[in-house]
């Protein structure tokens, strides 16, 4: 597992060094606890009141409440009308609020559940992008705020293998725009955008 510590450090820092390690979830099916894990191999990092395309620029309130609780807690939100993205709350002592948004893990365990929970056969179609993953091991907001940094949690992120990671520009947003705080491991098909020739290799 990984300490309560290594998330108590700048947002961005804690993004880039997330990819290679595990999202691991334990999910009950019938009768039977199955785990479903994957390699993260994309990340943002969101900040606090100096980056306006973070959900906690404005302070906080009911829903983003966990960017400025505890560090290592699953913050998931409802996004677009139709699919959930799981972040984990980062940020230094310093800092207000703070949390990574997971865009893409690489399936390593449970992968014909989360074919069933995606309902694809298509493995690259499973878990890139922030709404397949949330998908493909059962995320919802009934996982909000779980301590992703015990081993018991049916939600966690264990101590994996660091990974080569680029950074480049995050997806889909307009505001601060420039920053580069998205990371991704160019040489995996799990990342839901193609990692640009102009990203910056960190590790």
């Amino acid at each position: 597992m990984l300490p309560g510590s290594f998330y108590q450090r700048r947002t961005e820092e804690v993004a880039r060094d997330l990819v290679g390690m595990v999202l691991a979830r334990t999910i009950s099916l019938g009768n039977k606890k199955h785990r479903l894990a994957g390699v993260i191999v994309e990340t943002e990092a969101y900040g606090h009141a100096d980056d306006e395309a973070s959900h906690a620029c404005r302070g906080m309130t009911e829903r983003n409440a966990v960017m400025f609780g505890p560090v290592g807690r699953a913050y998931v939100y409802f996004t677009y009308g139709n699919h959930f993205c799981v972040n984990v709350s980062a940020r230094s002592p310093d800092a207000p609020a703070g949390a990574v948004l997971i865009r893409g893990i690489e399936p390593v365990e449970g992968i014909d559940i989360m074919k069933k929970l995606r309902r694809v056969d298509d493995m690259r179609l499973l878990s890139s992008g922030p709404g397949r993953l949330t998908q493909a091991l059962g995320i919802t907001r009934a996982q909000n705020g779980a301590d992703m940094t015990d081993r018991g949690s049916e939600l966690r992120i264990e101590k994996g293998v660091p990974r080569e990671a680029m950074a480049t520009t995050r997806v889909g947003i307009t505001k601060a725009a420039d920053r580069p705080w998205r990371f991704a491991d160019p040489s995996s098909t799990y990342v839901s955008r193609r990692v640009a020739a102009v990203g910056r290799q960190v590790k």
